[in-house]
């Protein structure tokens, strides 16, 4: 993606500040997943996932991809890379790979977890 149409940090912090969306990118670590797929743990209609989702895809933290009549979801593992390197700026953080990540995300959504949480 060209820099002019890169996204934007804030768009980037924004996708992540929703634990929706957080559930999300944590299921597709595992593997690329169909829009309905995606949409089967959340107590929460078709058309609000594919909000998430969009908001996702604006971000670049996810691709979307159509294939015969289903869209799949698929993570984009360098998505993170600029706000890692913004992060690192302060001292604080260090550089984000998939693996803290996903460590982060079953943190934040644990084996278990209600869908009363993913809403």
């Amino acid at each position: 993606m060209d820099r002019e149409h890169a996204p934007t940090l804030d768009q980037i912090f924004m996708a992540l500040a929703d634990p929706t969306r957080r559930a999300i990118l944590a299921m597709l670590l595992e593997d690329d997943m169909a829009v309905t797929d995606v949409a089967d743990p959340f107590e929460m209609s078709l058309a609000a996932i594919s909000k998430h989702l969009g908001i996702l895809a604006a971000a670049g933290l996810i691709s979307q991809e159509k294939r015969g009549r289903v869209k799949w979801c698929k993570l984009e593992p360098d998505a993170l890379r600029e706000a890692s390197i913004w992060m690192q700026a302060f001292g604080q953080f260090e550089a984000i790979n998939l693996d803290a990540f996903e460590r982060f995300l079953a943190q934040e959504l644990p084996e278990g977890t209600s869908d009363d949480h993913l809403i």
